[in-house]
C-alpha cells in the first residue's frame, strides 16, 4: 500500500514535466542541441569537426556527416586503446556490446551523463501509466524482466555487457527484492537453460509485471504453461497486470498472447536501445509513442526514402512531418555525434510528438523495386490473422528471383500458433492487403512482374533453431521480419524443410 501511494505521488509530481514536453518538445530540444556541443567542444571529435565555429543546425550540419558504426569506429577503438576525452569528456562508464553486421561485435559508449537516460525512462514510462491510467496494481506482486546476463566483461578498463545485464546494477534497491530472476539465473549463459530455470523461479511466485521482447516472452509462456498443465497464464499468475515491451512491433504477436494470457492484460510499449531510451506509450488507448525531448539526445530525422540520396534532407524535430518513413539520427551525451542507429520511424501527431516504430533501414525488401518495409508487412500479417482466425508465432520475408514453378514472388515462412482453415484465403488477404499499402508491389502483381505471396508453413520451432545456429538464441535478439536476400530463407529451406 505504501508503494502504491508513492508511485501515485511520484507521478503526480512529474506531471509538469510531462506537460513541457506534450508543448515545448522543439524549445527543449534546442536547449539540448546547445549543451551537447558544449560538452562535446573539448573532445577530440569536436576538434576534429571544428565545434567551436558551430553557431547552429545548420552549421552543425556542414561540419558534422551522418555516419554508422563503421563509420565511427576509428574513434571508438581510440577509446577501447584507453584515450581520454575521443567522443566525450573522460572515458565511458561502461560500453554496451551489441551485434554488428558487417564488423562483428559493436561498442556502443554509455557515459555517467547517459547512464540515467536509461534508467528513469523506463522510471517514466511506468510513472505515466500510472497517471494516466490511475492503476497501480502491477506493483503489489513481483516483476520479471527477461534479460542478458548481468555479468559484465571489461574492454580495457571499461565495464562492457549486453545494455539489459548493464541496467541491472542501477535497478533501485527498493525494487530488488521484488525482480526476478534471480541474479545467479540471468547470468546463465546458455538460453535455453536459462528459460528453464526462469520458469521453475517463477511458478509459484506472485507475478505483476513481465517485461521482455514478444517472441520471448512468448516463449516463456509457452514454457509455463508445458511446467504447469495450465490453460493460460492468468492461472498461473493471477496478479498478472502488466506487460512492458519493446523492440518489435507487437501486432503480429497478440493474438497468441490473448490466447496465452487468458484474459485481456495491459501492455506498456517502449522504444529502448543501446544508444538511448527515445519513447514510450503515454495514452491507452494509444497510437505511437511520446518523444523523449530531454534525455540528452538531440534527434534529427532523414526522408529514408531519400537517405541514399548524395545530399539527403537532414531535418530536427520541429521540421518532421507525420505520415514520412524517417531514419532516425541521434546525437547523445554519450558522445553519438550524427549517428545513424537504423530505425526507420514514422510520426502520427506533432503536438504532441508521437511517433511509431516501422521497422529497420537495412531491413526491406526490394528485390524487384518494390522496397517494402516492416510496418507494410507486419500491418498486413495481421489483417490478415485478424480476418482468418491465425495466430502467428514468428515470420520473414524473402524474395523468390528464380521460381521454378512461375513468376518471382514474394515468400513468407510462418510459423503458426494456429494455422488458418483455409490457407489460399489467408494467402490471398495478406497479398491484398500489402498491395493496399504499397503501390509499388501492387504494380509489378497487377502487371505480372511478380507472383501473389507465396505462404510457406513452417513447424514449430524453426526460428528458434535457426537463430541459435547463428548463435544469438536469446531474450534480446530479433529475427529479421524482412531481407533483401535468402540466407534465412535458404537455411530453413534446407535445415528444416528439406532436413
Amino acid at each position: 500500500m505504501i508503494l502504491k501511494t508513492a508511485a501515485k505521488t511520484l507521478a503526480s509530481l512529474n506531471l509538469s514535466r510531462y506537460n513541457r514536453w506534450y508543448k515545448r518538445s522543439v524549445e527543449i530540444q534546442e536547449g539540448v542541441f546547445r549543451d551537447l556541443l558544449k560538452k562535446g567542444k573539448t573532445t577530440r571529435f569536436g576538434k576534429d569537426h571544428h565545434f567551436a565555429d558551430i553557431t547552429g543546425y545548420e552549421s552543425f550540419k556542414k561540419r558534422v556527416p551522418v555516419r554508422d558504426y563503421e563509420a565511427l569506429k576509428p574513434y571508438i577503438e581510440k577509446i577501447l586503446k584507453g584515450e581520454k576525452d575521443v567522443l566525450w569528456p573522460g572515458w565511458p562508464q561502461y560500453f554496451s556490446k551489441t551485434s554488428g553486421t558487417t564488423s562483428g561485435a559493436k561498442f556502443i559508449p554509455i557515459t555517467s551523463e547517459s547512464m540515467p537516460n536509461h534508467i528513469w525512462s523506463a522510471r517514466h514510462a511506468l510513472l505515466m501509466y500510472i497517471l494516466k491510467t490511475g492503476r497501480t496494481d502491477f506493483i503489489k506482486g513481483k516483476m520479471i524482466f527477461i534479460s542478458g546476463s548481468p555479468e559484465l566483461d571489461h574492454t580495457g578498463t571499461i565495464p562492457t555487457g549486453r545494455l539489459s545485464g548493464i541496467v541491472h546494477h542501477h535497478i533501485p534497491r527498493y525494487l530488488h527484492r521484488k525482480r526476478l530472476p534471480t541474479y545467479q539465473t540471468n547470468c546463465i549463459a546458455e538460453w535455453e537453460e536459462k528459460l528453464a530455470t526462469i520458469v521453475r523461479e517463477t511458478v509459484g511466485e506472485n507475478m505483476s509485471l513481465i517485461s521482455g521482447i514478444p517472441p520471448w516472452v512468448e516463449m516463456y509462456f509457452e514454457k509455463i504453461l508445458a511446467y504447469t498443465g495450465k490453460p493460460d497464464i492468468s492461472s498461473v499468475f493471477p496478479d498478472f497486470n502488466l506487460f512492458v515491451y519493446g523492440g518489435v512491433n507487437f501486432e503480429p504477436y497478440r493474438r497468441k498472447f490473448d490466447m496465452l494470457m487468458g484474459k485481456d492484460i495491459p501492455s506498456l510499449e517502449t522504444f529502448p536501445a543501446s544508444e538511448g531510451f527515445v519513447g514510450f506509450q503515454d495514452e491507452w488507448p494509444s497510437e505511437g509513442l511520446l518523444l523523449i525531448p530531454d534525455g540528452g539526445i538531440f534527434y534529427e530525422f532523414i526522408p529514408a526514402d531519400q537517405f541514399y540520396d548524395e545530399n539527403p534532407p537532414r531535418i530536427s524535430l520541429e521540421g518532421v512531418e507525420t505520415g514520412v518513413n524517417y531514419v532516425m539520427i541521434l546525437n547523445t551525451n554519450a558522445g553519438l555525434w550524427g549517428y545513424n542507429i537504423g530505425d526507420t520511424v514514422s510520426f502520427v501527431s506533432t503536438n504532441p510528438y508521437r511517433f511509431v516504430s516501422t521497422g529497420r533501414l537495412s531491413q526491406f525488401t526490394s528485390a524487384f523495386g518494390e522496397h517494402v518495409i516492416a510496418q507494410e508487412a507486419e500491418e498486413s500479417l495481421t489483417d490478415a490473422a485478424t480476418g482468418t482466425g491465425a495466430m502467428v508465432t514468428e515470420f520473414t520475408l524473402a524474395p523468390l528471383v528464380d521460381n521454378p514453378d512461375g513468376l518471382p514472388c514474394h515468400q513468407w515462412f510462418i510459423e503458426f500458433g494456429k494455422k488458418p482453415a483455409d490457407m489460399e484465403r489467408f494467402a490471398s488477404m495478406l497479398d491484398q492487403a500489402l498491395q493496399d499499402r504499397n503501390p509499388y508491389y501492387s504494380d509489378l502483381v497487377k502487371g505480372r512482374i511478380l507472383d501473389n505471396a507465396c505462404i510457406i508453413p513452417v513447424p514449430k520451432g524453426t526460428f528458434s533453431k535457426y537463430m541459435k545456429s547463428v548463435g544469438k538464441l536469446g531474450g534480446q535478439n530479433k529475427i529479421p521480419h524482412l531481407s533483401n536476400d535468402r540466407k534465412i530463407a535458404d537455411w530453413i529451406t534446407l535445415n528444416v524443410l528439406n532436413g
